[in-house]
């Protein structure tokens, strides 16, 4: 009987230990992923927008304007930025405060 007990504590304290942690480490596995990959596209098309710029404005950049292609680069990628920010602020706010299966309880008026 007591190792039916213990075994039953073991089961427990895995189910609710170890399974979320395999969950979590998933989504971080993911959340990393996806940032390493968005934040390698971004490199990869803030150079691309300054080539555009550099090459085929004709001579609009040149000589004592050379400088502007880098702002407006450096301006896109600083929006950019500040959208990936405000998504994720607007994500957060909408996200639940309660875990799935609580229910919220009533305040009630005196």
């Amino acid at each position: 009987m007591g190792g039916d007990t213990t075994r039953l504590i073991v089961d427990y304290v895995k189910q609710e230990t170890l399974d979320p942690l395999k969950g979590l480490g998933r989504f971080v596995l993911f959340g990393v992923a996806g940032s390493v990959a968005l934040a390698i596209g971004l490199v990869i098309a803030a150079v691309g927008l300054l080539r555009l710029l550099q090459g085929e404005t004709g001579g609009a950049f040149h000589g004592n304007w050379s400088w502007v292609p880098y702002l407006i680069c450096a301006v896109a990628v600083v929006l950019v930025a500040v959208a990936a920010v405000a998504a994720i602020q607007r994500g957060q706010a909408t996200r639940p405060t309660d875990r799935p299966g609580q229910r919220r309880q009533k305040k009630e008026s005196a």
